[in-house]
C-alpha cells in the first residue's frame, strides 16, 4: 500500500495535537520528544525536523490550543444578543464546569511559565488577549445601558483570577464542588462586576444595579479587543 505523504502545515498540526495530550498526560516538565514521537508512530528525528528543542515544541503546542480556545471565546463574544448574555455564555464556558478543555495545560504553563521565558511570553500574551476580549464587551454593555461597570479591565482581571483559582482547585480535587455550585459562584461574580442583583435568564438588561451603585457611572479605560450555556 502506498504511503501517505502529509505536507508541512499538516504534519506540525499533528505533532502539536499529539504534544496537547502528551502534556495533559505527563506535563510539562515530563514530556519527552520520544512521548510525541510515539504517540504519532514517527521518529525522534522527524518530531526535530520541525521543531529544533523540546522548548520549542513545548510552546507552539500551548499556543495552538489556547488559540482554538480564544477563537471559541471570540465566537460567543461575537454574537448577536446582549452584553450580558454574552458575557454569561462566555464566563460559563471559561469556567472549570464547562467546555473548555484547555485548563490542565493552562495551569500546566502557568508552572512551568517562570523557568521557561518563552513559554510565559506566549501564555501572558495569550491571557491578555482573552482579558482584552471580555473587557470590549463589557464597554460595550455599558455603553448600551446595560449596566455599570466603571473599570471594565479590572473587573476582567478580578473575575477571571477568581475563575483561574476555581479551576486550579477543581483541577486539583476533581468533585470537590457540585457543577451546580460552581456555575451559581460564576453568575454570582459576573453580576458583581456588573453592578447587578442577578444575571437574567433571558440574556435581557440584568434585574438592577446593586444597593448602593452609581448611577451615570462611566466606563474605564478601554484596553482593546481566555464554560457554556446560558
Amino acid at each position: 500500500m502506498a504511503k501517505v505523504r502529509v505536507n508541512v502545515a499538516e504534519r506540525r498540526q499533528e505533532l502539536l495535537r499529539a504534544t496537547v495530550l502528551q502534556i495533559g498526560a505527563r506535563g510539562v516538565t515530563a514530556v519527552r520528544i520520544a512521548d510525541v514521537a510515539a504517540e504519532l508512530g514517527v521518529s525522534n528525528a522527524l518530531v526535530l525536523y520541525h521543531f529544533a528543542t523540546k522548548e520549542q515544541l513545548v510552546t507552539a503546542a500551548f499556543a495552538y490550543a489556547a488559540e482554538e480556545d480564544l477563537t471559541r471565546l471570540r465566537t460567543l463574544l461575537g454574537r448577536r444578543t446582549t452584553a450580558v448574555r454574552r458575557l454569561r455564555s462566555a464566563v460559563r464556558w471559561y469556567a472549570p464546569t464547562g467546555r473548555a478543555e484547555g485548563w490542565r495545560l493552562w495551569i500546566e504553563g502557568w508552572a512551568a511559565g517562570p523557568r521557561e521565558p518563552a513559554l510565559r511570553e506566549v501564555a501572558g500574551a495569550l491571557d491578555r488577549a482573552w482579558k482584552d476580549e471580555l473587557a470590549a464587551v463589557i464597554v460595550q454593555g455599558v455603553d448600551a445601558g446595560e449596566f455599570e461597570c466603571p473599570d471594565p479591565v479590572a473587573a476582567v482581571w478580578r473575575l477571571t483570577a477568581f475563575l483561574d483559582g476555581l479551576a486550579v482547585q477543581m483541577t486539583a480535587y476533581p468533585g470537590a464542588l457540585p457543577r451546580t455550585t460552581m456555575l451559581t459562584w460564576a453568575d454570582a461574580a459576573l453580576a458583581r462586576e456588573l453592578g447587578l442583583a442577578s444575571l437574567p435568564r433571558n440574556g435581557a438588561a440584568g434585574t438592577g444595579a446593586r444597593p448602593g451603585a452609581r448611577s451615570g457611572a462611566r466606563s474605564g479605560p478601554r484596553s482593546g479587543p481566555r464554560s457554556n450555556g446560558d
